[in-house]
């Protein structure tokens, strides 16, 4: 079984699919973690960030990995560890020269979708439920207000860099939505058969829940 989730950064979803592979006992994919890591591979070699046939070759030659699961779960790049090192300023701000490279994400798709035909799957990202998983036995697209999604985001930044300001943090998701939502390959949107969640109010636990419920009714049914 697969599960798809998608939506903006800042919507809980990432939060969200982790403790629902791990109530379910299923494999959590995530998929932005394989951007990023090529991405830091891309500048850890030097690689141009805008040169296609580079960045192809490169991932080629890259065995991007998950090892562990739910809160222990780890990102390796060609056998190293880089869990932390991609989440790191600089490659936050280069990842869409990776994500926005048809070639590239033709290729991951490849990866995910291998990665889901190993076992039932709780995959999330931007394009799960429109591009890699079309036919997923369940899709959830989850949404929140700019505001709020800037406000838990910052509330991720301001322990680890008391130099970004909430300000900054909102600039930059309004900067990555409009990126994320007109890129040519693979836009971020709404599947037409995915459940629509507005996170604002809500919970993680109170979004557990929901998909939950629309989960064990699939089931039944």
């Amino acid at each position: 079984m697969i599960i798809a989730i998608d939506g903006p950064a800042g919507s809980g979803k990432s939060t969200v699919a982790r403790m629902l592979a791990k109530r379910l006992g299923f494999k959590y994919l995530d998929t932005g973690a394989m951007y990023r890591a090529l991405t830091w591979k891309a500048m850890q070699e030097g690689v141009n960030l805008k040169e296609e046939l580079a960045l192809c070759q490169l991932m080629d030659q890259t065995t991007i990995e998950f090892r562990g699961k739910d809160e222990g779960l780890n990102v390796l790049v060609d056998g190293v560890n880089v869990t932390k090192k991609i989440r790191l300023p600089s490659v936050t701000n280069n990842v869409h020269f990776i994500s926005d490279t048809p070639g590239v994400r033709h290729r991951m798709v490849k990866l995910q979708r291998k990665f889901a035909s190993e076992g039932n799957t709780v995959a999330e990202g931007r394009d799960m439920g429109t591009v890699v998983f079309p036919d997923a036995e369940k899709k959830f697209f989850l949404d929140a207000e700019i505001e709020e999604r800037a406000r838990r985001r910052y509330g991720e930044f301001k322990p680890k860099d008391k130099e970004v300001s909430y300000a900054d943090v909102i600039k930059d998701m309004e900067i990555r939505d409009k990126r994320d939502t007109t890129r040519n390959n693979s836009p971020l949107m709404k599947s037409s058969d995915a459940i629509y969640m507005n996170t604002t109010k809500l919970t993680i636990e109170e979004v557990l829940n929901l998909i939950l419920k629309e989960i064990e009714f699939a089931v039944k049914k």
